[in-house]
Formats: C-alpha cells, sequence, structure tokens
C-alpha cells in the first residue's frame, strides 16, 4: 500500500529535525537537543522505531516524560482549537 503525501512529509521534516539536532550538538548556535526531540516526535508519528524510541525514553526519565504527555496534551489542544478538528 503506497503512502500518502503526508506521511512522506512527516518523515521528511522529522529527518531534518534530527539532523539539526545532531548538527545542533556540535554547533552553539542551535539548540541540539530541542531539535532532536522535534524529530523523533515527528518520527513517532509514522515509524514504529521512532516511537519504541521515545516509549523507552519517556521509560527511562519519568519526569521527561510526565512534562512530554503535558506537552503532547497541550499540543493537541491547540490543534483542535486552530484547525476544529481532532488531533492524530
Amino acid at each position: 500500500m503506497q503512502r500518502p503525501f503526508r506521511s512522506y512529509a512527516i518523515l521528511a521534516l522529522g529527518w531534518f529535525f534530527v539532523v539539526l539536532g545532531v548538527l545542533g550538538i556540535f554547533l552553539p548556535i542551535l539548540q541540539g537537543i530541542l531539535f532532536l526531540l522535534i524529530g523523533f516526535i515527528l518520527l513517532s508519528k509514522e515509524s514504529e522505531w521512532a516511537q519504541r524510541q521515545l516509549d523507552s525514553l519517556k521509560l527511562r526519565y519519568p519526569k521527561l516524560g510526565a512534562r512530554y504527555d503535558e506537552a503532547e496534551a497541550k499540543a493537541d489542544a491547540w490543534w483542535r482549537r486552530i484547525t476544529g478538528k481532532a488531533g492524530q
């Protein structure tokens, strides 16, 4: 089954942020950890591997996992308010 354009766009954007994150680890101008986290969050929507990695991080760092869940709920509410649709 062929993936729709939206899936490819999310994957490309996720990998773009991962690359920015890796560059940000070495360059003081970029926020490496933030870009890596954004990249993994985007990739986790379309990739089972990235979802497992994110779940592993949430289990290993419970405080981070709780903050991630709060941020995801806020982002979902924001998305519903802007689009009038339920988040995915």
